[in-house]
């Protein structure tokens, strides 16, 4: 098929949505299919470029400046993103492309009108990749009321919504977001799990033996470190653990909390604690390699399902997961459907330390913990996986 995926990250971006939308397209590749992945850039000094990435085509299309920039020239830049896309899009040698289906990801919540335009001149089907329930999110954090900033967002996602023919939700907890939006004649709500593609092996610049954590239990968090994400109680757990000389934590990435995380522990004194700043994503797999227990950690204010990418990457490594995250999550329940890790629900420092000691037992007598990780992994988290449902719902 001659699919366009519609995004606002990829590479050499290293977020994590940018991580997932290059295996993602690597699967399409992989399958035969003609992938042209379309995403906005503010560095353009023309009106689009055209590159190649690992056989599939790449097209930039120049919008204004969305990052680092202040809240209100923020939100007016994502709104004229779709409409400066579609201007420059026409200049471009693919302006008269026909598409057999249209992919677009959210975040961001801002792609309808570009997609919408794609489908109609195509006459084909989308889908939406929803990874993201904003701004229901931002109210669960406390970070938005539920006033004019939430409405306005509110109706560009449902917008945004009405565009897609499918939309995919990590897991079936999410799916009570749309139910109004399902009951229209021809929509499909389905169930897309997060993915990852093969893991490559690429020497990691973080050498664990030649740290203080040589020979320690170490305990890994790599990703970003933000408020949604809750690491606080991890530096408490990791104080609560100091006396144990066998066991460390390595914090490997950025975000708006990670000096604020790095402060905490160093006037703490915390010897059993190392940062670090962000990694290629390519080397994520030898980084875990040298580690023994993956870090799941979200803010208590989530009421959505969250199943991130960390995990898989977690699984595909064979780490086992200690999992600090909101009651009934999806997560929970897979975590010990599988066996692959403990979860704490409460956000109780001792139940927290309670799961980790727990865990750590579990790694010395469990030798078949790590295969559980990786078979889980095959079994869930494939790109090829993933690629397969995708296209089958377009050609549906």
């Amino acid at each position: 098929m001659r699919i366009a995926l519609v995004a606002d990250t990829f590479p050499p971006l290293r977020t994590s949505g940018a991580v997932q939308l290059r295996d993602l397209s690597r699967g399409f590749a992989r399958q035969g299919h003609k992938l042209t992945v379309i995403l906005p850039s503010a560095d353009l000094d023309r009106p689009w470029t055209i590159d190649e990435f690992g056989g599939v085509t790449v097209l930039r299309l120049r919008a204004a400046e969305m990052k680092n920039v202040g809240y209100i020239r923020r939100t007016l830049a994502e709104c004229s993103m779709p409409f400066f896309m579609m201007h420059s899009f026409r200049k471009t040698p693919l302006a008269s492309t026909k598409w057999d289906g249209v992919v677009f990801y959210a975040p961001s919540i801002f792609h309808g009108p570009f997609v919408s335009s794609l489908k109609k001149q195509s006459d084909c089907k989308s889908y939406l990749v929803v990874r993201d329930i904003f701004p229901q999110w931002a109210v669960d954090l406390g970070l938005m009321w539920r006033g004019l900033p939430y409405i306005f967002f509110n109706w560009i996602a449902r917008y945004q919504y009405s565009v897609a023919d499918t939309i995919g939700i990590q897991t079936e907890g999410n799916s009570g977001y749309f139910k109004d939006w399902v009951n229209k004649y021809g929509r499909v709500l389905e169930v897309l799990p997060n993915w990852l593609d093969r893991a490559s092996h690429v020497p990691c610049s973080i050498r664990i033996e030649k740290t203080k954590f040589a020979n320690r239990k170490v305990f890994v968090y790599a990703g970003n470190m933000g408020v949604a994400q809750g690491l606080d109680i991890v530096v408490d757990l990791a104080e609560r653990m100091a006396d144990r000389n066998d066991v460390g934590f390595l914090f490997v990435g950025r975000g708006t909390h990670s000096e604020k995380l790095r402060d905490a522990a160093k006037k703490r004194n915390l010897d059993n604690v190392l940062f670090y700043d962000e990694i290629d994503p390519d080397e994520i797999p030898n980084l875990y390699a040298q580690c023994h227990v993956g870090i799941v950690s979200l803010d208590k204010g989530h009421k959505s399902h969250n199943i991130p990418g960390k995990f898989l990457t977690y699984m595909q490594s064979g780490l086992p997961v200690l999992a600090s995250i909101n009651r009934g999550n999806d997560l929970a329940k897979l975590i010990d459907r599988e066996n692959v890790g403990r979860v704490c629900e409460s956000f109780l420092l001792d139940e927290l330390d309670g799961h980790a000691e727990a865990l750590l037992e579990q790694i010395e007598r469990d030798a078949a913990l790590p295969d559980r990780c990786r078979a889980l992994f095959d079994k869930e988290f494939s790109v090829d996986r993933t690629v397969r449902q995708i296209v089958s719902a377009l050609a549906r």
